[in-house]
């Protein structure tokens, strides 16, 4: 049997959309986002704009703090699995943006056709996945001091 934390990593490695909650002045917000995970650096790496509603949010909220959700989509109750996480985002910079630009585009190439490429890192601080192929509602639980450090 796989440890509950491969489990997870192999997950996030099978899925590319990821959606993201915000929260301004107390308003929950949500977008759905393309990723690339950098499993090196326990983060997610997804493009948006900063005049999309949910970063806006973010940055007017002073709000770094987002959750978010990664499903399969099946109508067989037994093959449901997912996750829900928390974590922070930020801005990606210098060094951390040439690794970060080279790993989304070559997982997204037709993003290169992008005026502009905003990337944004999502480091998760607690993932809960839910697998049902392991029984039915089973849980599996992934906190921050389990997870690697993020670069």
């Amino acid at each position: 049997m796989n440890h509950p934390e491969q489990r997870i990593l192999d997950f996030i490695g099978e899925h590319h959309i990821l959606t993201l909650a915000v929260s301004r002045d107390n308003v929950p917000y949500c977008a759905t986002c393309y990723y690339a995970w950098l499993k090196e650096r326990n983060q997610f790496i997804f493009t948006s704009d900063y005049k999309t509603r949910h970063i806006r949010d973010v940055i007017e909220g002073k709000n770094y703090q987002v959750a978010g959700a990664i499903a399969l989509e099946t109508r067989i109750v037994g093959k449901i699995r997912g996750i829900q996480f928390t974590g922070t985002i930020k801005p990606m910079e210098g060094d951390d943006l040439s690794v970060a630009r080279s790993r989304y585009l070559k997982r997204f190439p037709i993003a290169r056709m992008m005026p502009d490429l905003y990337l944004w890192s999502l480091a998760p601080d607690f993932i809960k996945m839910t697998d049902n192929r392991l029984g039915f509602g089973t849980k599996l639980v992934w906190k921050a001091e389990e997870l690697p450090e993020s670069g």
